[in-house]
């Protein structure tokens, strides 16, 4: 119950700490930390197909879990990526 607990308050915590700093940026930084952010979501692509293919047998949800855990890292990705080309195509020189 006690890690429970320590593991509700420090996603609290980072939650909080995540908008706090977010919202504090200007504007044209947004670009440079969604290429950062993307390659830590690649980072938590990786732990999560970890996650999937760690289950023993004993408990069937770990595989769904890990593969719902995949899905979302995946569309977080592709979405970030998007967005970061979306914003550099907006300073392209038009010619």
């Amino acid at each position: 119950m006690d890690m429970l607990i320590m593991q509700l308050s420090l996603f609290v915590l980072a939650v909080f700490l995540g908008v706090e700093l977010i919202t504090k940026v200007p504007a044209t930084l947004h670009t440079p930390l969604m290429s950062g952010s993307n390659a830590i979501s690649g980072i938590t692509l990786v732990g999560a197909l970890l996650a999937a293919g760690a289950g023993d047998g004993h408990d069937a949800w770990v595989p769904w879990l890990g593969l719902v855990a995949v899905t979302l890292a995946t569309i977080n990705v592709v979405g970030g990526f998007l967005v970061t080309n979306r914003m550099l195509r907006m300073f392209k020189q038009r010619n």
